[in-house]
């Protein structure tokens, strides 16, 4: 993977290549950014750019050679690490290396793939995938060896966030005093989930979501898109290549998402007084929070998403509103004059309050029940808002 196949981030391309031609490759360095904007893809094609290039090295390979060895993330001095658990072929102790062949198979599949997505591969989708301290014996035994080819060691870490804090403070020696030409590259969605000692090593790069136009254009050269339709998934996405794709795809996730939203919606209304809501809308938490924790992240951001199409509906910004419910039965429109100016803006508050604490592994059924009795006051609040 080279840096003329990642989807827009041209600053960032050009900051990463003027520095390592100006010899300023910070040893450790941590790319900060949703898995759909290109973090991952970014990380190889910089170690593509080193590794083939000469850098650190007298002699450097035949670039072709190199960068084969690259793309097929065979390249003997590129490591990866990212997040694992026990499953059915790995019974116990599981580190990254007893995964290599599913990581190459995801990357070559959806380099922009994200963590949830990591997890089907390898049947780990109900539970929480961590980087542990076998891990951190890992990583430090590959970088104490010399390199295969005389230049640069590289680790990529992929979801550094969930190294728990045996691992962080294992290879934390190895981050503030590296071996000769070793480069530690940490990728992180939520930065503030990494120990501060590891982070303030790091020098930080924070990546952007991916504009529309890069988007829409990516999906009509690589995917055959007509144009109008790159652009409706371009708007959808916000930035997420990996969502576009989704999009694009179809494959069944917002039918199942937009299935829950309305159900919680319909109890949420009728739960004015009505025990049987209240009962339905406490079965429907319950429901939610069977699912994995990746699946309820998921699917609170397409509530998001779902509210402030709605919003646009009501302040008749329907062309901005890309959203088209699955469901033959449930009408936008209708639903629209709900969702306004006195209770958005605690609606989302309370979904981000909700991914917070998914994040942090709190309690489901807690979480659920809690955001869908607080949805069912706000959305009985009048709007002040007068008829356009």
């Amino acid at each position: 993977m080279q840096f003329s196949e990642i989807i827009g981030q041209e600053h960032i391309k050009s900051h990463l290549i003027t520095s390592a031609k100006n010899g300023r490759i910070p040893h450790a360095q941590l790319f900060v950014g949703a898995s759909g904007s290109g973090v991952l893809p970014m990380a190889i094609a910089y170690s593509n750019y080193i590794l083939c290039n000469g850098f650190g090295n007298n002699t450097a390979e035949n670039e072709d050679s190199c960068s084969i060895k690259v793309k097929k993330l065979m390249h003997p001095d590129l490591h990866f690490v990212y997040p694992v658990a026990n499953n059915a072929d790995v019974k116990s102790h599981a580190v990254s290396s007893h995964f290599s062949e599913s990581w190459r198979k995801f990357v070559f599949e959806k380099p922009y793939g994200s963590l949830f997505e990591w997890y089907q591969k390898i049947g780990i989708e109900n539970k929480q995938g961590k980087i542990g301290v076998d891990e951190a014996a890992d990583i430090v035994k590959k970088l104490s060896l010399k390199a295969y080819e005389g230049g640069y060691k590289i680790m990529i870490i992929w979801m550094a966030e969930k190294m728990n804090n045996d691992c962080s403070n294992k290879i934390l020696k190895l981050v503030e005093e590296p071996p000769e030409k070793t480069l530690l590259l940490l990728i992180a969605e939520n930065e503030e989930q990494l120990i501060t000692t590891i982070r303030s090593r790091c020098q930080a790069l924070h990546f952007p979501g991916l504009s529309e136009e890069n988007i829409a254009e990516s999906l009509i050269k690589n995917e055959g898109v007509l144009d109008h339709e790159a652009l409706q998934i371009a708007h959808r996405a916000s930035g997420d290549y990996n969502k576009a794709m989704h999009l694009l795809k179809n494959d069944g996730e917002d039918a199942f998402f937009e299935k829950w939203f309305i159900v919680w919606v319909r109890s949420a209304f009728l739960a004015k007084g009505n025990k049987k809501a209240i009962q339905d809308l406490l079965a429907w938490s319950d429901e939610i929070a069977k699912t994995g924790r990746e699946t309820q992240k998921k699917f609170l951001l397409f509530c998001i998403e779902f509210f402030r199409n709605t919003l646009l509906i009501n302040y008749n910004t329907q062309n901005l509103a890309y959203y088209k419910p699955v469901d033959p039965n449930f009408s936008l429109k209708k639903f629209a004059p709900f969702v306004h100016e006195n209770n958005i803006l605690e609606i989302i508050d309370l979904v981000e309050e909700a991914i917070y604490h998914v994040e942090r592994n709190g309690n489901g059924k807690i979480i659920f029940s809690d955001l869908a009795i607080k949805l069912s006051r706000l959305i009985h609040k009048k709007t002040t808002k007068t008829a356009l």
